[in-house]
């Protein structure tokens, strides 16, 4: 009997399959359909930060004083007051979960400053939530802002949000960091119970008949995983926090991966929404038919064994394949 168990921000899971945050989980029903369809936990949607600052009156000030220097501003927050649902309607929906289903429901806060965070961070704990995922979304536009500076306000929000908590807090990071081992490094000693690599920078695109910026969201496809099993497989061993994956899961193939880097779940929107909520009892059937051909008894069995300090070969993750890579591609180009 294939054992598909794995532990996640202290969390026993049936299995390595996880619903990301995404759309899927702002209907009850949807969250329902991925239990049964062997989803071992779900991310709920974001609570966005804008819309803790609705509540307390201060992003409509916001958004005038920056208006005044760019007028486009307004045109890229929805209107906050409708938008997916406000903060206490959040937490209402996660207390309904709560009843209505026996998998972990994990809560997902996305913004950069402390101050609101900290509050609604412990509303969503006592409203039921398994644990907490922090989605740091920041984009820096100012030169004036260093890195470092950038680094430590990262370090201090998840320090401060877990001084108040009880519930296990994970970190969705971003792949643009200059040393992404070291900001690991400092969240995890900020008391982040697991990481998870990587968070999707949604790019805006020009229309060109309206000559306008416009907002464009293209689902994630299984070319992305690469980058996140890179990380996780040389992070894995280095940290107490687990390793979470996330972009890029489409298949049994890609969460097999992600579980041999070692990545404790693989994470999953994209494919949902383009295969419905049932494609996730197929993978799961997949992953159970891989293990049983290749002898794997267990989940665990595999998970770090294809990470940096397992592998026979470790120059595999360093610079000294990007020159193998590129010597390669040059011997099968053809000649003239």
């Amino acid at each position: 009997m294939i054992d598909l168990h794995t532990s996640y921000l202290g969390l026993t899971l049936r299995s390595p399959l996880v619903a990301s945050a995404g759309p899927l989980s702002q209907d009850l029903d949807n969250v329902r359909r991925m239990e049964d369809a062997g989803l071992a936990a779900v991310v709920l949607h974001s609570l966005f930060e804008e819309q803790i600052e609705l509540e307390s009156n201060t992003l409509d000030r916001f958004l005038s004083g920056s208006a005044e220097s760019y007028a486009e501003a307004l045109t890229y927050f929805p209107d906050m007051s409708t938008y997916n649902i406000g903060p206490d309607g959040y937490l209402e929906h996660l207390r309904r979960l709560k009843q209505a289903v026996r998998i972990p429901v994990i809560g997902s806060l996305n913004g950069i400053s402390t101050g609101g965070w900290t509050r609604y961070a412990e509303l969503i704990e006592e409203a039921g939530a398994d644990a907490l995922e922090l989605n740091i979304y920041y984009l820096p536009t100012n030169p004036e802002v260093t890195g470092a500076q950038i680094e430590r306000e990262y370090v201090e929000l998840v320090r401060q949000v877990r001084a108040g908590l009880h519930i296990p807090v994970a970190v969705k990071l971003n792949p643009y960091f200059s040393s992404i081992p070291h900001m690991a490094r400092q969240l995890d000693e900020a008391g982040a119970n697991g990481l998870v690599l990587f968070n999707r920078f949604y790019q805006p695109d020009f229309d060109l008949e309206s000559l306008e910026v416009v907002p464009a969201l293209t689902l994630s496809s299984p070319y992305e995983l690469l980058l996140r099993l890179h990380w996780v497989a040389l992070l894995y061993g280095h940290l107490r926090a687990d390793l979470a994956i996330t972009g890029g899961v489409h298949s049994a193939a890609e969460v097999l991966k992600s579980m041999m880097a070692g990545a404790r779940v693989a994470m999953m929107t994209s494919c949902l929404l383009k295969n419905g909520i049932p494609h996730a009892r197929y993978i799961e059937q997949e992953l159970c038919r891989w293990m049983e051909e290749h002898e794997y008894e267990s989940i665990r069995q595999m998970q770090g064994s294809m990470s940096y300090q397992c592998v026979s070969d470790a120059t595999a993750f360093e610079r000294a394949n990007y020159m193998k890579v590129l010597s390669s591609g040059s011997r099968n180009e053809p000649r003239p």
